[in-house]
């Protein structure tokens, strides 16, 4: 049985089946009644994209939603935005310093294989999507 991450959000706009929802993601002290007295606090506004026909129908803009996905989902995203690359980042590290290289140009080649890295990402973000998606709760 998948974990089913859950966050509150409201529909910014609508357009066909596509929504786009903002969300309020805090921390646990961002929610503490005392967080304006206190620097720990911590709070971001994020705008997730739900392609959604049957929830499309029943929203309105401003309206109060669920937005939920998986957690193997969202382990895939981790996996796609900071696992493989890492995992290419010391591959050529550590081939660049088996070739002696240098450090400071196995540190270059290491960053810069980064680029193509996410530029196929963003060639296929469109796959992607279609594999990492998320749902509404009315």
């Amino acid at each position: 049985m998948s974990t089913i991450i859950r966050h509150q959000g409201i529909i910014e706009s609508l357009d066909g089946s596509h929504l786009r929802v903002k969300v309020i993601q805090t921390t646990a002290c961002a929610a503490c009644k005392i967080q304006s007295h206190c620097n720990a606090s911590e709070s971001k506004e994020k705008v997730i994209d739900v392609y959604d026909k049957t929830a499309a129908r029943q929203c309105q803009p401003g309206q109060t939603v669920t937005v939920t996905t998986e957690g193997t989902m969202a382990a895939r995203a981790l996996l796609l935005g900071f696992g493989l690359p890492l995992l290419l980042m010391m591959v050529v590290f550590f081939a660049a310093s088996a070739l002696a290289l240098g450090e400071g140009l196995s540190a270059l080649l290491m960053l810069a294989s980064l680029v193509p890295y996410y530029l196929i990402i963003w060639c296929l973000r469109h796959r992607i999507a279609k594999r990492i998606q998320f749902r509404i709760e009315l």
